[in-house]
């Protein structure tokens, strides 16, 4: 399987290069990707809902009337439950909302997502993101030269690129990931995935099998 590489200012490189099968053309496993993305959904949760119960509401515990002869349900504390302003029952309390998912199971879920991606023909090279200072021209410039104005475009980088970056916050449904730190819903989110160059060996070192089962 191969990729097309484009320059940075959109222009075909007039070459391709090979992407790795033990990456990019692996059988999609659809319930790896399922967990990891439900771990990652799940890890996003603050977990800090709190509701008042019966012991922790503000009021007096005294009996609201007689227990009989008044023609009404007997009554006990204004903080019951089914009063009005009484305690919750059985309401949320902090939590932590994490998953516990295997290595191996997130590392090929994020070969499925990219081996879909590239069966769709949604993956393409840039040979360098490099940018001498911040620009959203350059990268609204190379969104248009691909036609993908509109689409959710997501950039691996190689490497940390501050430049990148600042120059993509502003451009509509595009974001900048460096490529070892991409996750599977990052990827399934995008519409294309863009690769510097210079970042397929190391995409290659962290998700072949070989790393995974290390």
């Amino acid at each position: 399987m191969e990729a097309k590489v484009f320059q940075l200012d959109g222009s075909d490189a007039g070459r391709t290069v090979p992407l790795n099968e033990a990456v990019f053309g692996v059988e999609p496993n659809d319930h790896a990707v399922w967990l990891d993305v439900r771990r990652i959904q799940a890890g996003a949760r603050q977990g800090t809902h709190k509701a008042k119960e019966r012991n922790e509401v503000a009021g007096s515990t005294r009996k609201l009337f007689r227990q009989k002869g008044t023609g009404m349900a007997r009554a006990g504390s204004a903080k019951s439950p089914i009063r009005r302003s009484g305690g919750t029952i059985f309401g949320p309390r902090p939590r932590t909302y994490d998953l516990k998912v295997n290595r191996k199971t997130q590392v090929l879920a994020r070969r499925s997502a990219l081996s879909r991606k590239a069966e769709q023909g949604q993956v393409s090279v840039i040979e360098s993101f490099k940018l001498e200072r911040a620009s959203t021209q350059a990268v609204a410039s190379l969104i248009k030269a691909l036609d993908l104005k509109g689409a959710r475009v997501l950039l691996l980088t190689n490497g940390h690129n501050p430049e990148l970056y600042r120059s993509g916050r502003n451009v509509e449904k595009v974001r900048v990931k460096n490529a070892s730190e991409v996750s599977t819903l990052d990827v399934i989110q995008a519409s294309v995935v863009l690769i510097e160059e210079g970042a397929l060996d190391g995409l290659v070192a962290q998700l072949s099998p070989s790393t995974a089962a290390a």
